[in-house]
């Protein structure tokens, strides 16, 4: 190709802007287009003594780019290879660098990393339709757009805000043996909700629930996001809360209100349940007086009617074993009542008092609700400090019934890369991000 045509191709493929400028272009039989390029200054400083070094051959990397015309094209990149004379140096021959055309062992260009982001997350195409228009398998294509846009949720100052943290637990496959397989930690960032200037976001979600699996995520970010963040709220779990405390010292853990709740309530049923055993000598039954009452316990008193207080109150008094059920009862509605009193120093002291009640000396026969002490007094820190910076795992919560929500559309996944590549679409607001690119 003579020197015009080359600069009319250069401004039509926007080769420029790669840094390689085109030599020549043909198109094959299957209708992919070639195009044949060498690098525009190549640097031909020696990567281990910085020596300049002295042109030896070119060799061709061959990477596939965005499509052209609806047509695959592939990039023949003629990349220079310089001899290091440098008597101390351990390298003899080396490559010109270009690592802003492509990331080391690639096969894709950078910017076809962003054109696939594009399409999925803006354009919404499925990943099948990415990847027939470039060529390639599937799968890479999948892993390419899972790295960009976790790379968007790190790099580029996207982790810059982040100070109060969500940790949660999730089953992304519901399929029986798995085990652990099937649970991912999600990260959410709650500072927008908490600044008010906007929703949670994803952060990530990483394979695995356990104390490993999130002390590896949170070594992985840099010293100055561990820094920054004040507070991390989540459930009752201790794997993470032990990742939290050691790598993030100086951040406040909080127990989240509503899985205080509803430990309180689980310990609510399984009394119900035992007693229920112990005077009738089988599972609850349409007739029986405690499994009548079973969701009517749930319910805080001012929003039961006539009728059901009248029921409940003959259901809990109608043998002297259901006190047990009546008192592990009054001690969940006091824990309710703790978080929704109407002001925050009452509602840290009425929660003291709970805490300090139910944790030792309780009669025999409430060992539901003795459990229930012995574990929240073991948690006093985390659940105290929720009344201090108010910071819930709500937000986390809602994401989570998000990504159920498009699990059913989708009726099911069986790629967990995929999976993260989708909720990172659905949730993680990625759209600003990959428009500002």
């Amino acid at each position: 190709m003579d020197e015009p045509t080359c600069a009319v191709a250069d401004t039509i493929c926007r080769t420029i802007e790669l840094g390689v400028a085109i030599t020549g272009a043909g198109i094959d039989r299957d209708g992919s287009t070639h195009i044949f390029c060498e690098v525009r200054d190549p640097d031909p400083r020696c990567p281990e003594c910085a020596t300049a070094g002295q042109a030896r051959d070119r060799v061709d990397r061959v990477l596939t780019d965005a499509p052209a015309a609806g047509h695959r094209v592939l990039l023949h990149v003629a990349v220079p290879r310089f001899v290091c004379h440098a008597a101390d140096c351990s390298k003899s021959i080396f490559r010109a660098d270009i690592s802003g055309i492509v990331r080391p062992r690639a096969a894709v260009t950078r910017r076809t990393e962003r054109w696939i982001l594009r399409r999925i997350v803006i354009d919404k195409m499925s990943v099948a339709a990415v990847a027939a228009n470039l060529g390639i398998a599937w799968k890479s294509v999948n892993q390419i757009a899972v790295d960009a846009a976790r790379g968007l949720a790190y790099d580029g100052g996207h982790l810059d805000g982040v100070r109060h943290l969500g940790v949660d637990e999730h089953k992304w496959k519901h399929v029986r043996g798995q085990g652990d397989s099937s649970w991912v930690t999600v990260l959410i960032d709650l500072t927008p909700v908490i600044d008010c200037t906007g929703p949670a976001r994803l952060l990530d979600m990483i394979a695995g629930r356990s104390k490993q699996v999130l002390k590896t995520w949170m070594t992985a970010r840099d010293q100055r996001f561990r820094d920054r963040v004040k507070v991390v709220a989540m459930d009752g779990f201790t794997g993470y809360t032990s990742a939290t405390a050691e790598e993030l010292p100086k951040a406040r853990i909080v127990m989240d209100p509503f899985h205080v709740e509803l430990l309180a309530g689980e310990k609510l049923d399984r009394c119900r349940t035992r007693i229920q055993q112990a005077t009738c000598g089988h599972r609850g039954r349409t007739g029986d007086p405690l499994y009548r009452i079973r969701r009517i316990l749930h319910t805080r008193t001012d929003l039961l009617t006539d009728k059901q207080k009248i029921l409940l109150f003959e259901s809990l008094t109608s043998h002297d074993e259901h006190v047990a059920v009546d008192v592990t009862h009054q001690v969940y509605l006091q824990v309710i009542a703790a978080y929704e009193h109407p002001r925050r120093r009452e509602r840290k002291k009425l929660m003291w008092k709970i805490l300090t009640r139910i944790r030792a000396g309780l009669p025999p026969g409430l060992d539901e609700l003795a459990q229930l002490g012995r574990t929240l007094w073991n948690r006093r820190k985390e659940v105290l400090a929720y009344f201090d910076v108010g910071v819930s795992n709500g937000p986390v919560e809602a994401i989570n019934g998000r990504l159920e929500h498009l699990r059913g559309i989708a009726q099911g996944f069986r790629n967990l890369d995929h999976y993260i590549l989708r909720s990172l679409r659905h949730s993680g607001q990625l759209a600003e991000r990959i428009n500002a690119l």
